[in-house]
């Protein structure tokens, strides 16, 4: 069995990632379960987490890559050929010119320079946080534009190909010769870009924090812990370890 889970405000609190849940995931390793990040972060950040943390892989840019090491190197895997993003970029560079111009308060995201596949809004990490309007106002303006997009606590990502966290996800455990049946995985998330994967995985489990984003996922989690965030995540990780003995 494995442990699939979101990043920011998952197993991060208040922008921050704590030891305890860098424990808990070590304790989950040990106790012989999976554990892999499916996050809405850029390629620059699952580089680094692939590479450093104790994960089996790792799902960025909402299942556009995802990242893992074998034999010591890393392997890097991409939903779209080179051609295909690098002409998606350009769509995506001059569309963000348009969040700027038409939403007042928020800004390309710091990681931007790090994407491969998607164009990040920041409407809370870096600015002042965004009325749920503009928040709505965000999303309008991708779909307007053609392009997919989803909301996490922090951004509206949005990107030009049919493709989520649990494709990404599918593509990964094809790699790594891992189960992809959803019955062997819990999944641990916190906002809207995570409904996909709320609605597949019947041990589908949203820290505390989830509430605020109710509202915008189709398919509520199954569980809900208690704590919030990097908490919440230790919470279910201690939880599932004690179902194994």
């Amino acid at each position: 069995m494995g442990i699939l889970f979101d990043i920011d405000d998952t197993v991060t609190l208040n922008g921050r990632l704590m030891s305890t849940p860098l424990e808990a995931m070590e304790q989950a390793q040990r106790a012989g379960l999976r554990l892999i990040p499916v996050t809405g972060r850029p390629g620059g950040w699952v580089d680094h987490i692939a590479r450093m943390w104790p994960v089996d892989g790792v799902v960025g840019e909402n299942g556009g890559l995802w990242y893992y090491m074998a034999e010591e190197k890393l392997q890097r895997r991409f939903l779209q050929p080179p051609a295909e993003r690098a002409e998606n970029r350009q769509k995506l560079d001059a569309l963000a010119q348009t969040f700027l111009q038409k939403i007042p308060g928020c800004a390309l995201a710091s990681d931007q320079p790090y994407r491969e596949l998607d164009l990040a809004i920041d409407f809370c990490e870096d600015v002042p946080r965004l009325p749920e309007a503009d928040i709505d106002r965000i999303v309008a303006l991708f779909e307007e534009a053609g392009a997919t997009c989803k909301v996490s606590s922090i951004h509206v990502n949005g990107w030009y190909g049919n493709f989520d966290k649990l494709t990404g996800f599918t593509r990964l455990v094809e790699d790594l010769g891992l189960p992809s049946d959803p019955s062997r995985w819990a999944f641990v998330g916190d906002s809207a870009n995570d409904a996909p994967m709320f609605a597949h995985f019947p041990m589908s489990v949203g820290v505390a924090n989830v509430d605020a984003f109710l509202p915008r996922i189709p398919v509520w989690p199954a569980y809900r812990t208690v704590c919030k965030g990097g908490y919440g995540f230790s919470e279910l990780v201690h939880w599932l370890i004690g179902r194994r003995h």
